[in-house]
């Protein structure tokens, strides 16, 4: 059995880009199963998903799983996004949801 080595919450798109690395035919089945949902899935690049990830970090002050959700669904809209911050059950400004979208729209 391998060690874990890194323990690292992940966007949909970087998962794709780890699996994409495997040849198929060795890979399990829940690799597999996991490979074919975020090739459906995942509607960025990996690297315009990290870049993205970390500004909604950095310049919006979300934790690393609730920017990595964002990143996942990208939600166009104020109405859509509200829809995933009001179960973070914590305050999200306006100004602070405007600059979500923002850093969506620049990245996405």
């Amino acid at each position: 059995m391998e060690e874990i080595v890194k323990k690292q919450m992940i966007t949909l798109p970087e998962v794709r880009e780890i699996l994409s690395k495997q040849d198929v035919e060795s890979m399990d089945q829940i690799q597999r199963w996991t490979y074919d949902y975020v090739s459906k899935f995942a509607k960025i690049e990996a690297k315009a998903a990290k870049k993205m990830r970390q500004e909604l970090i950095s310049q919006c002050g979300l934790t690393e799983e609730e920017a990595a959700e964002i990143v996942n669904v990208l939600p166009k809209s104020l109405p859509e996004l509200r829809s995933f911050t009001f179960g973070w059950k914590k305050l999200i400004l306006s100004e602070t949801l405007g600059k979500i979208l923002k850093v969506i729209d620049e990245n996405s």
